[in-house]
């Protein structure tokens, strides 16, 4: 069990975080009042069971490349602790579980979901071959933003999809920022990252990426017409984003995973202030 624990990282929840927080934005956003707790609560659910299943697939995939660098070695399927069938089994599972959850959702709500399986699968590969698997990453770790709003809306529409597009800049920083860990192993065996491609161009990098987010976030509130509170809330996010800038130490690995860490604070804030500011509207 200690091994299956650790291939779902349960010490590190910031993976479910990250990946919940654009659901519950979505829905918070596409909501008249409160959002739904029960849809919250599905959510968390389910980001817990598709991080958990991301994990797994990853390392089946990376099982190789995990074993030569010093982060990742000690995973469970790099290490040999748990088998490569044993791995599949669990992640089949962890899949039919979470597809029990979405089916509690509206119907394109579950097609969507659904849809997002093709983004999950392919992530994996693309450190492989191209220096921004960040991009990816933010293509996938987002899509709970489009299946939040359409849970209320049952459609797709304008600020949803700039918030959407908010949260893969969102990724592309934090997840930038997460890749300084790796990049000299990276640089070793060969696999790509934003980190590797920007260098001492990261702090400018995040400016760009971190003020895009804020500004997407803010446009999609104003289209919504969202009370004052809501943008007191993203004011806060943007000194906390700030303060992740200006105090990264791109060279220094435990630097890197605070810095990251916080943006399951970030996220919160995120989602207080779109609560807030639909609330006194």
């Amino acid at each position: 069990m200690t091994a299956y624990l650790q291939l779902i990282r349960f010490s590190k929840p910031i993976g479910v975080w990250l990946l919940m927080f654009p659901c519950w934005w979505g829905l918070a956003l596409a909501s008249s009042d409160l959002p739904s707790f029960k849809y919250m609560l599905l959510f968390f659910i389910g980001a817990v069971l598709m991080r958990g299943a991301g994990c797994t697939y990853n390392d089946i995939v990376d099982r190789k490349i995990d074993a030569e660098v010093e982060r990742t070695s000690h995973r469970p399927v790099a290490s040999g602790k748990i088998s490569v069938p044993q791995a599949y089994i669990f992640l089949i599972t962890l899949l039919l579980l979470a597809f029990l959850v979405l089916l509690q959702f509206p119907l394109l709500v579950v097609a969507l979901g659904a849809a997002s399986l093709l983004l999950v699968a392919g992530y994996p590969w693309m450190k492989r071959i191209t220096y921004w698997p960040q991009l990816f990453l933010g293509f996938t770790f987002n899509w709970g933003a489009i299946l939040g709003w359409a849970t209320v809306r049952d459609s797709v529409q304008l600020p949803v999809l700039l918030l959407y597009i908010a949260g893969i800049c969102w990724t592309l920083g934090y997840d930038t920022i997460y890749a300084h860990q790796d990049k000299e192993d990276d640089l070793r065996i060969g696999v790509k990252s934003s980190a590797l491609a920007l260098e001492d161009r990261t702090k400018p990098f995040l400016g760009m990426v971190y003020g895009a987010m804020v500004a997407l976030i803010g446009l999609a509130g104003y289209l919504l017409d969202l009370a004052w509170p809501f943008y007191i809330g993203l004011l806060t996010a943007t000194f906390m984003l700030l303060w992740q800038i200006l105090t990264l130490q791109t060279n220094v690995p435990t630097n890197c995973w605070k810095r990251f860490s916080a943006n399951g604070e970030v996220g919160l804030v995120v989602f207080a202030s779109i609560v807030m500011g639909v609330v006194f509207h």
